[in-house]
């Protein structure tokens, strides 16, 4: 035990005072003649030894309640476990993710309770103390050490943020701003999800002293959307949809009777009640009305709580114009290409002889098919490679007696060689594994009838193709050249496949084509996706994309072609929907949500992160489960347990205990 003001400790001499009072008694008696004093000298004698005993009582009590009084402004403490570092350098790492709004057993939301409990830690520590305040964002606030005042207006300013941040990711952001020989006290207050803390891959900085802070949300389950799509696998301008998500129940307990919604353009068009089995996932299909097009956005939402960051999930529908296809044959070509793509509430068709071909109609087109054409010129092939490389699709159909060399520099593919003429032989059934197939077939069955095919040309063993052979030969290869080129190893005419006429041929066209929309976004993004791929025609390089959303965001961005790669700064946008715009124009929309890992509500308990973070004797746990728990942890740690309270209590003890000697002791 040490005394923070010992030099108190003069008052002791205020004992002597009732030492000397019962010493000498100064009360003067009064003298009483009586004839005969025999019997009082008997009565006398009796009650001296009880009133002697009763003054010495008195007398202890008297000297203990000056003792422990004066002990009470010497301020006793037990010394504190740990010094602070003589640096008085602070870093206080504040997790303000999506996460934090759940609630602990007090009721009180996980972000206030970090943001309250950095405010003890702030104002524990001498005034010249210096601290630095990191948040999920990395603003340029927390580059720089700031006195207590900037960090406690700092902490008023608190929000939360959709950026999500791992383990890795906060030490390596604390370490890079550490002064070398200087040590520093790291306050971590966090959540630590399971889901979003992630491995470290290294231990952490023993020139600092960690304090590991969990903030313990009360037992609970989260309701969540796990993901959604199409069923059909693009969205054709006027078609109906069937819009098909999976909702996800992360808890222990089922969930009944969860009323789902679906609203387009802030209408709702569909609903279900639902229930959803404990830690399972259950899917839910609603109807998309016929004839929408352009753009719409899709919110689907529902009732959950405690944990409501994550009650809406958004989603945009960009119904896109017709897919554009430009078909180049030759003269006695089959009509397989043109009949598939003859429906006109979905293809813009145009088919061109060889011979009477604008090579202008390939800067407008999503697909390009090459049908029964046994060379290529090298005007023509000059095009085809471009188009290839500025992103374009183009599906190769080749004729009956292809001439292999003029085909091997127009398409980069040096192992393409002719095949002698063969019997028709029976495809493999498809890899319905195969990402082209995703959302294709209802049902997967494996007795389906396969239709027959005789090649003309080879490029060799893929071990990816989409379709192939029995013998493993590719029929159907697709390679990246920058854009997608798809390979048929036969001739599409009746001598040499059935592929045309077989159920198989529609829905893998379907799907080449779906493949080749330039504006084939996705239906949302999540918050933690920093990059992002678009597909705009006549885009003027000059002028940048801009996303008009609750803000104007503009992003980071390079221009490749009819290819803009956005680069999305994370502490900048919200849930939410944005327009993107380029000049005036709206030309596509994007739904952002919170990072899926967010909703997953377990967490790590401090041992189990001190185990993970290979801590050692530099890194400590607070298990303090409130706001008042805290800030005695931390007080009894750096300043000690102070003691004056029970001192003051003791004093006050033994001046009861001298009143009731006096009262009721005779």
């Amino acid at each position: 035990m040490n005394l923070l003001y010992p030099s108190f400790l003069w008052a002791l001499g205020v004992l002597a005072v009732p030492i000397i009072i019962h010493l000498f008694n100064f009360r003067r008696a009064t003298r009483i003649y009586f004839s005969n004093t025999r019997f009082l000298r008997q009565v006398k004698e009796a009650s001296t030894a009880r009133r002697r005993l009763k003054h010495y009582l008195i007398l202890v009590a008297r000297l203990l309640f000056l003792l422990f009084l004066v002990v009470t402004f010497c301020q006793p403490i037990i010394p504190a476990k740990d010094q602070l570092a003589n640096s008085r350098a602070i870093v206080v790492y504040l997790d303000n993710s999506q996460s934090m709004s759940a609630r602990l057993e007090d009721k009180t939301r996980g972000l206030d309770a970090a943001a309250q409990m950095a405010r003890s830690i702030v104002s524990m520590f001498p005034p010249d103390t210096r601290y630095k305040l990191i948040t999920n964002d990395f603003a340029p606030f927390s580059n720089t050490f700031k006195t207590g005042a900037e960090i406690q207006d700092l902490l008023t300013q608190l929000r939360l943020s959709p950026v999500t941040r791992s383990m890795q990711e906060v030490t390596d952001r604390i370490t890079q701003d550490a002064t070398s020989g200087q040590s520093q006290e790291v306050f971590w207050i966090a959540d630590f999800q399971k889901s979003t803390a992630g491995k470290l891959d290294h231990t952490l900085d023993s020139a600092a002293r960690w304090h590991l802070v969990p903030i313990r949300f009360q037992p609970m389950s989260n309701i969540f959307v796990d993901s959604a799509y199409l069923e059909n696998p693009f969205a054709a301008s006027g078609e109906k949809n069937v819009l098909q998500v999976n909702v996800r129940n992360d808890g222990a307990r089922e969930a009944d009777q969860v009323n789902v919604k679906l609203l387009v353009n802030n209408v709702q068009t569909g609903a279900a009640t639902v229930s959803i089995p404990a830690g399972g996932i259950t899917e839910i299909n609603f109807d998309l009305a016929t004839g929408l097009s352009g753009l719409h956005n899709a919110v689907i939402s529902f009732n959950d709580f405690p944990v409501t960051f994550d009650n809406t999930f958004n989603l945009a529908l960009n119904f896109a114009d017709k897919i554009r296809v430009v078909e180049v044959k030759s003269m006695t070509a089959s009509e397989a290409v043109q009949k598939v793509y003859g429906n006109q509430q979905v293809f813009a068709y145009k088919g061109f002889a060889v011979g009477n071909f604008n090579y202008n109609e390939l800067e407008q087109a999503d697909l390009v098919v090459m049908n029964g054409l046994n060379n290529i010129e090298p005007s023509l092939a000059g095009a085809v490679r471009s188009h290839l490389q500025n992103g374009g699709t183009v599906l190769i159909a080749p004729g009956a007696q292809p001439q292999v060399e003029g085909w091997k520099n127009a398409l980069a593919l040096p192992a393409l060689k002719t095949v002698p003429q063969e019997a028709m032989v029976e495809l493999d059934r498809p890899d319905f594994s195969n990402p082209f197939f995703e959302n294709v077939f209802e049902e997967k069955s494996v007795s389906l009838a396969m239709p027959k095919a005789s090649r003309v040309w080879e490029w060799g063993s893929d071990r990816s193709a989409i379709l192939r052979f029995k013998n493993d030969q590719p029929f159907l290869s697709m390679f990246d050249q920058g854009g997608k080129l798809y390979m048929l190893a036969s001739s599409l005419d009746q001598d040499h496949t059935d592929f045309h006429q077989h159920a198989l041929f529609v829905p893998v066209m379907y799907r080449l084509a779906a493949s080749s929309k330039k504006q084939e976004g996705k239906l949302y993004y999540s918050l933690n996706e920093t990059f992002i791929p678009l597909r705009l025609d006549s885009l003027p390089r000059d002028v940048p994309v801009r996303l008009v959303g609750k803000e104007e965001v503009i992003p980071g961005q390079r221009v490749v072609g009819d290819n803009v790669f956005l680069d999305i700064p994370g502490f900048s946008v919200e849930q939410g929907f944005y327009k993107i715009v380029a000049q005036e124009d709206t030309v596509g929309l994007i739904a952002f949500n919170v990072n899926k890992a967010e909703s997953l509500m377990e967490q790590y308990t401090g041992e189990e992160v001190k185990a993970l973070a290979a801590g050692g004797e530099n890194v400590s746990i607070f298990e303090a489960s409130s706001i008042d728990a805290f800030s005695n942890e931390i007080k009894e740690r750096y300043l000690g347990t102070p003691l004056w309270k029970y001192a003051l209590m003791a004093a006050l003890l033994f001046l009861l205990a001298e009143i009731l000697l006096i009262r009721f002791l005779k």
